[in-house]
């Protein structure tokens, strides 16, 4: 019993271990023109960028980006005779690289929209920074 308990905790600790290794890792904005965004006044760039803001969040908001498929025990049979087969799935889940890739689209827009307030010297560009500042 006592070695029953022993490898339950082994196990749970392994778990945890995985998990804890996992991150979401930062997500590079894709580089969008500023020229996109020329022909919008102040007011259309402001509104643009509170419309990018809120579709940021949403994809930020978006569920987790562990997708753990479970835990495996078994028995496995080979060519060296009958063996204890334990595995674990843990992994990226592809919803989540959907995700970075929206996030990182989104975070490019956001920057061109900086950068075209900018030129057009906007007030609410002021003080908001764009990615590598």
């Amino acid at each position: 019993m006592k070695t029953f308990t022993t490898a339950t905790l082994l196990v749970t600790a392994g778990i945890f271990a995985l998990s804890g290794c996992a991150s979401t890792g930062n997500v590079t904005p894709q580089y969008v023109p500023p020229s996109t965004y020329q022909n919008y006044n102040c007011q259309a760039l402001s509104q643009e960028y509170a419309r990018v803001n809120r579709y940021v969040e949403a994809a930020r908001s978006e569920q987790s980006t562990l997708s753990t498929s479970g835990v495996g025990v078994g028995i496995s049979a080979g060519r060296w005779g009958i063996s204890p087969n334990i595995s674990f799935g843990v992994g990226k889940s592809n919803s989540t690289k959907a995700r970075d890739a929206k996030l990182s689209r989104l975070y490019g827009e956001r920057d061109a929209i900086i950068q075209s307030a900018r030129i057009q010297r906007c007030s609410f560009a002021n003080g908001v920074k764009i990615y590598g500042e």
